[in-house]
């Protein structure tokens, strides 16, 4: 793939400059300043219309930025030309996709080989950029693994993070229950160990596993290798679907033990295939029932309700049905109407192309469902990182050039199946029922928080036009005892906390405890440089001195509203760091905790002046301050927590340190008096302790540090 380097603009005829819409509208400019900025905006116009009149004719993947740089829409296109150019062809008015393409500063565009190229990148990119009018899906790489570590007698353990081909996994599962669950029935049937390589090298006896059945003992040889390798592919070969291979054998292993008198072994065993026979009944499946087909599937349903969308995907591995997880997509109703009108504009020129006797380039394309655009981009963007299994069950037929992408990028033959039979089908159904609980349980939750945010607004009388825009931001304080002190902000916005946008601060050079000086520091940090870059704008002109919401660059926003954690103490600090900022001090709300202390008595405290409001313990604004204050609380907590621990063990325990036994630690701590001493000590001092090679100090030195 080769980025298309975009020529100068060529002589012939391209669309006009009309054809873009104007952000302000065909007002003639009322002042110089104005003049200017619509002369900057034509000139824009003109540009991005001289780059799209000299795209290449060939698929590829196409780029909208705004004027800060920001990614407005990624696309892919079988021809770059006519793909970009349909967005120019009419004046969209104030629909989505004119507010989208009165936005678009420039463009960037890359040409690749074929359109399976194209999907993959363009979705490659859509992870990427986060671009605004694309469905987006959370690229969440949390789904956990079942993990079989190789050692001479290896333990299972639950694990996320990159696979390792030192070791073997099983998975992914939809979540930690469903591994947690699958451990606890390897332990019933094939009692393999669970304790950490460090554990299990100090033991001198059996641990309580041993003695309730769940454990072998390999850690104090109460079981040979080759017994202990056997249960291992035993579960191996359970965990990859052959249920049936594994309890024959266990029968006759069984048969064996009781031909030879050794009943109580023969018990045991008898125990094993009585564990598996439960859990193969619980699935509500035969095993001999599934062909080889279904060993392996995801199932895949997508609800779309209210301008929101759910994709449940459940999880089939080894013919168990594994448990299911919901995904909420974001931009649904944008990319949603992007995509209506995008499919006019190529109508509206096939038919020209018709008109003009172009058989070939007249056959209009068909607009897919808003539940097949979500499935089609939960299935492009999920299995970019997630290895597909062969085969899927989906509710609504997706795209086959989407499948043969996948296929060619995982080297492993993808199939669809929308409309299932048998065991298939009661997936489907399942996975349906899924999606609908989780989306009607997720709009009800956003109706509450859009019923906050409106009592919230309505309660302080705020000046906010769009209540999906108002932004919150809340900043807490939190230590022990003075040490390790770390100042929190969190941030509500679009009725839902933004976690990204959290941002924790460590606060030094206080006196410890100094809760005010703490807030004056995070606040003259958070605000300062935002404070000094809207003095310099206001002062060139470029950013008016009573400029809100949509007019204001994101880099020079303020929030709507401040919360800070406190009474009139920390309001006060507050003050004095807006003061001195030259910012509005209305923006400034305490969170005062009420009588007792109590939940639902807190009074709002304001830094302008105004008297303190209570709002009621029912009061749905109370709630969400109360919802974002408690936000704040927690994620200062942890932060603290952590810093704490970092700080009092050196920021590593020698525990986990490979090559250091309790031996060695023991000279550790004894040579240097503690933790803190082995942390203070440098490479050459912990070469003089016996046992550490100069590569073993070099591996501690660094993971103390």
């Amino acid at each position: 793939m080769t980025a298309a380097a975009v020529p100068d603009p060529p002589s012939s005829p391209h669309p006009s400059p009309q054809a873009l819409p104007s952000s302000d509208g065909a007002a003639e400019p009322a002042t110089p300043r104005a003049a200017d900025l619509a002369a900057q905006a034509a000139a824009v116009r003109d540009r991005v219309l001289a780059e799209v009149a000299a795209l290449p004719s060939l698929p590829g993947v196409y780029r909208y930025f705004d004027a800060a740089g920001g990614v407005l829409y990624v696309g892919k296109a079988r021809n770059l030309k006519r793909r970009v150019s349909s967005y120019f062809q009419k004046d969209h008015g104030g629909t989505r996709i004119g507010h989208m393409i009165s936005r678009i500063a420039r463009l960037e565009t890359t040409v690749v080989r074929t359109e399976a190229e194209a999907l993959l990148l363009e979705n490659n990119l859509i992870k990427t950029l986060n671009p605004r009018f694309n469905i987006l899906f959370r690229d969440d790489k949390s789904y956990p693994y079942l993990k079989i570590a190789a050692h001479p007698f290896p333990r299972i353990a639950y694990y996320r993070g990159t696979v390792d081909r030192k070791h073997t996994y099983f998975g992914p599962y939809p979540g930690a229950w469903a591994v947690k669950e699958t451990i606890l029935l390897l332990q019933k049937a094939f009692r393999l160990r669970t304790c950490e390589d460090t554990v299990y090298a100090n033991r001198s006896r059996p641990c309580l596993l041993y003695q309730i059945r769940r454990c072998s003992g390999p850690c104090v040889g109460l079981i040979t290798p080759a017994d202990y390798a056997r249960d291992v592919a035993d579960a191996g070969a359970f965990l990859r679907g052959d249920a049936d291979g594994v309890i024959a054998q266990l029968q006759t292993q069984m048969m064996a033990h009781a031909e030879v008198l050794e009943f109580e072994r023969a018990a045991e065993v008898r125990n094993r295939i009585a564990a598996l026979s439960r859990v193969l009944h619980q699935q509500s499946m035969e095993e001999n029932s599934l062909s080889a087909r279904d060993r392996d599937v995801d199932i895949l349903a997508v609800r779309v309700q209210g301008g929101r969308a759910c994709v449940n995907l459940a999880m089939v591995r080894g013919g168990r049905h594994l448990g299911d997880r919901a995904h909420f997509p974001a931009h649904v109703e944008d990319a949603a109407a992007l995509s209506e009108s995008d499919l006019a504009a190529l109508e509206a020129q096939a038919d020209a192309q018709a008109a003009a006797g172009d058989a070939a380039a007249a056959l209009a394309p068909v607009r897919a469902p808003v539940e097949q655009q979500v499935l089609e981009a939960f299935i492009a963007q999920h299995y970019l990182g997630v290895a597909p299994p062969p085969s899927l069950v989906v509710s609504h037929a997706v795209d086959t050039g989407l499948l043969a992408a996948l296929t060619e990028q995982t080297g492993v033959k993808i199939n669809a199946q929308s409309a299932p039979r048998e065991q298939r089908r009661i997936w489907l159904e399942m996975a349906d029922k899924g999606a609908q609980i989780a989306l009607a349980r997720l709009l009800s939750e956003e109706g509450s928080q859009r019923e906050r945010t409106r009592a919230l607004v309505e309660a302080l009388d705020l000046a906010v036009e769009d209540q999906a825009a108002l932004r919150i931001e809340c900043f807490d304080i939190s230590h022990t005892a003075g040490e390790a002190t770390q100042a929190s902000c969190v941030v509500y916005e679009a009725h839902a906390m933004k976690s990204a946008d959290y941002r924790r601060y460590n606060i030094d050079g206080i006196t410890g405890g100094d809760d005010y000086a703490a807030m004056r520091q995070v606040l003259q940090r958070r605000y300062g440089k935002i404070a000094e870059a809207r003095a310099a704008a206001q002062a060139d002109g470029s950013l008016a001195a009573d400029a809100t919401g949509a007019q204001v660059p994101k880099a020079l926003r303020l929030p709507d509203l401040v919360l800070v954690d406190g009474g009139r103490g920390q309001v006060s600090m507050a003050r004095e760091v807006f003061e001195q900022l030259g910012l509005d001090l209305s923006l400034i709300v305490g969170v005062e905790k009420g009588e007792g202390r109590k939940v639902g008595l807190e009074e709002l405290v304001f830094a302008d002046g105004r008297e303190k409001v209570y709002l009621g313990h029912d009061s749905a604004a109370l709630m969400l301050v109360a919802q974002i204050r408690d936000e704040a609380h927690r994620f200062a907590i942890t932060g603290m927590r952590a810093k704490r621990a970092s700080v009092r063990t050196g920021g590593s325990k020698l525990e986990d340190i490979p090559g250091v036994g309790p031996k060695k630690r023991a000279r550790l701590l004894q040579r240097f008096g503690g933790l803190r001493g082995v942390a203070a000590a440098g490479v050459d001092d912990l070469c003089t302790v016996e046992g550490i090679s100069r590569d073993l100090a070099d591996t501690i030195y660094r993971a103390l540090h």
